[in-house]
């Protein structure tokens, strides 16, 4: 009798630790990040298996409700969509500093790189960072056509299975401002479901 409590006792306690070690987006089915912009909505397959980390920063915002309201700070025809900068990126309504939109993040720490074998495709979404690879936080961005010159150097955490029409029709910025947009368009929200 007592062996048996021993050996229920072991299960339950592997049990327990695996229950509370299990990450944020540990539920049944693939997240799906589902950005709600101008025309209608944006879903984006997330990638735990190669990308765990930057999904679950990525699933911890939403749920928080970080990204409602922030906005499409740089957009760069023919390569890609830039938003999530939750600390200077909100649209409140009255505008937005368009000198400071892109250089914040939230309050939690970095996220290491997660390089992996998946292409920067159309549709490709990557972590945006500083020049430190392993600067990620909470900005990332979405490829509007080939840019597999990033293969290897950023971290592809997801993909656009539907919507990239809607992206595809985000205000874009000049050239001569890096695709800084003035007017951008912005997050009008943003969920996660399991698919």
């Amino acid at each position: 009798m007592i062996a048996i409590s021993r050996r229920l006792f072991g299960a339950l306690a592997v049990a327990a630790v695996a229950t509370f070690a299990a990450p944020a987006f540990a539920q049944s089915g693939t997240p799906h990040l589902i950005l709600t912009i101008k025309g209608g909505d944006v879903d984006i397959e997330l990638l735990p298996a190669i990308a765990p980390k930057h999904v679950e920063r990525i699933v911890t915002l939403t749920n928080e409700g970080a990204y409602t309201g922030v906005v499409f700070h740089r957009v760069i025809d023919g390569f890609m969509a830039q938003t999530g900068d939750v600390e200077f990126g909100k649209s409140d309504g009255a505008g937005y500093d368009l000198a400071r939109a892109g250089m914040g993040g939230s309050k939690l720490p970095n996220v290491q790189a997660e390089f992996n074998s998946e292409s920067f495709q159309r549709g490709a979404v990557g972590a945006a960072r500083s020049q430190d690879p392993n600067s990620f936080n909470s900005q990332f961005f979405i490829t509007t056509a080939d840019a597999s010159f990033l293969d290897g150097q950023y971290t592809v955490f997801g993909k656009v299975v539907s919507g990239m029409d809607l992206v595809d029709q985000l205000e874009k910025g000049p050239q001569s401002q890096n695709g800084a947009v003035a007017n951008p368009d912005k997050i009008i929200a943003a969920k996660i479901e399991y698919k």
